[in-house]
């Protein structure tokens, strides 16, 4: 027999990221006490700083061979861990430390005199931590505390507008829809464990094979719950309804952050219970992420193709409605690996990372145009070539992006790859699908991006009431919007660089 031990060594360097994270966040919480106002701007600049020194640690970190609290004195690579830094976990945590350091500096300005910056900075790390330490949790314990210390923070930064009825009533339906999957969630992991006795992913995966008969009932109902809980999180349809108010009620930033690392915190708990976790019920969960993918991308594009470019907040609203319907294309690789191998991940991987530079990016121009047309609709970016064409053309290329449309190769290159692993695992119906939706989401980013171009009604885009704009833009947002669009500019040269990247990063 294998023997076990309670004493356990810690890999310091292995969970540096997370835990270099979560002590920035005390720290900048304890800090917000005796820091004067005058000087609060300090304690958005020491997260940022935290959050570099964290995708800094993940450099020493890059051979993927690294585990800790682990259940035996077994080499890592045959014993059942807690947290492993393999390299799928190192591109999540490159992704969600990279989207909340975007977050971070398009919230400066905020923080100066719009949020609580204490508060602000203290709940962003924390869900930041969470997020950075969930893609390494190898047991359904370890991964729903992650879940939860990434989401319950993501509750309060919705909400964080005081006086807001809008942000308010947003940080309800979050918090509502989020608890439920919880619950669903939980309720799911106490019966897959009571059927076999272990928490560990690798150990599921080989128990489930041999469920007694008398518990195989128990063991069924607990994946099919765990798997609706995370549908939940991933915003998956029937499970999106709070999207659109959430997005619209939080702060641009938030709402930035919650598309793509709350997205990616959904996807990555979702990919490891099905495929490491789940696999002998691949016929199961395999048939039903194929129809939640189909009916998430029609959804989420019927609902952004429907918004009114005169109504107020459309612009959030169709990036909301957009950020469904790529979480149905993210799915497909995932209900592919169910039919084919586990490489398919590797789609929804590159997928998640154009997605994440991209979509954080068009937030990122929201944010700046949010600062003189609040009602941010589509019409306000009418003639925007005319009055800042470089932020035009950006905008531009982050929207043909999300199209897949050249000279957005990235975004082409995702979804053909997307598209690949649904006809290599013999899912044609599903193929057809996402074409069809891929047309229809090309009508509506290009009708967006055509507007950009065309001459302005009445006064210049950024002069609302005859009034000029400030002349003066917020540096953080700049460099922001400016990081993102130089990462997609690199990898739409150089789109082999995310794929191949992607394809080496599964456990």
């Amino acid at each position: 027999m294998t023997p076990t031990t309670l004493v356990q060594s810690v890999d310091w360097l292995a969970i540096a990221p997370p835990t270099l994270t979560a002590v920035v966040a005390l720290a900048v919480l304890v800090a917000d006490l005796f820091v004067p106002d005058r000087h609060k701007q300090l304690l958005g600049w020491t997260a940022i700083g935290g959050l570099v020194a964290s995708l800094a640690l993940l450099i020493p970190l890059r051979a993927g061979d690294r585990s800790t609290f682990c259940l035996t004195t077994e080499p890592a690579a045959t014993a059942a861990c807690s947290y492993t830094a393999d390299r799928f976990t190192l591109v999540i945590q490159v992704l969600v430390l990279g989207g909340a350091l975007l977050t971070a500096l398009l919230s400066l300005a905020d923080t100066r005199d719009k949020l609580p910056p204490g508060e602000y900075w203290f709940l962003l790390l924390s869900s930041a931590a969470g997020a950075a330490l969930l893609p390494a949790s190898r047991d359904l314990a370890t991964l729903v505390v992650a879940l939860e210390v990434a989401s319950l923070p993501a509750f309060a930064l919705v909400g964080l507008r005081r006086g807001d009825r809008r942000s308010s009533e947003a940080a309800l339906k979050f918090f509502l829809s989020s608890v439920t999957a919880t619950a669903v969630t939980l309720l799911g992991v106490s019966f897959v464990y009571g059927a076999t006795g272990t928490l560990h992913l690798t150990e599921l995966a080989q128990r489930l094979d041999d469920v007694p008969g008398q518990l195989q009932t128990l063991a069924q109902a607990g994946v099919a719950l765990t798997l609706v809980g995370f549908a939940f999180k991933t915003a998956a349809a029937p499970f999106h309804f709070w999207v659109p108010d959430t997005y619209i009620g939080a702060p641009l930033p938030v709402a930035g952050y919650l598309s793509v690392v709350g997205k990616a915190v959904g996807f990555t708990g979702l990919i490891l219970v099905t495929v490491v976790a789940f696999p002998s019920y691949a016929d199961v969960w395999g048939p039903a992420l194929a129809v939640l993918a189909a009916l998430t991308m029609t959804i989420g594009n019927v609902g952004a193709l429907r918004q009114v470019s005169t109504r107020a907040w459309s612009a959030v609203r169709l990036l909301a409605w957009s950020s469904v319907a790529q979480a149905g294309y993210l799915l497909v690789p995932i209900a592919a690996a169910a039919y084919s191998s586990d490489d398919q991940i590797g789609a929804t991987v590159a997928y998640a990372l154009m997605y994440a530079v991209v979509n954080l990016g068009a937030f990122a121009v929201a944010a700046l145009v949010a600062r003189t047309h609040p009602e941010n609709r589509i019409a306000d970016y009418r003639g925007l070539y005319a009055v800042s064409p470089l932020l035009a053309l950006t905008m531009g290329f982050f929207l043909l992006n999300l199209a897949g449309l050249p000279p957005g190769v990235i975004g082409l290159f995702a979804k053909v790859t997307v598209f690949s692993a649904a006809v290599d695992a013999g899912l044609g119906w599903l193929a057809v699908v996402m074409g069809v939706n891929v047309v229809i989401g090309l009508f509506y980013y290009l009708r967006w991006t055509a507007l950009l171009f065309r001459e302005p009604v009445g006064v210049s885009v950024g002069e609302p009431t005859g009034e000029r704009a400030p002349a003066r833009v917020p540096a953080p947002i700049t460099l922001a919007i400016a990081l993102a669009a130089v990462v997609g500019v690199v990898l739409s040269g150089y789109p082999q660089f995310a794929l191949r990247f992607a394809a080496t990063t599964l456990f």
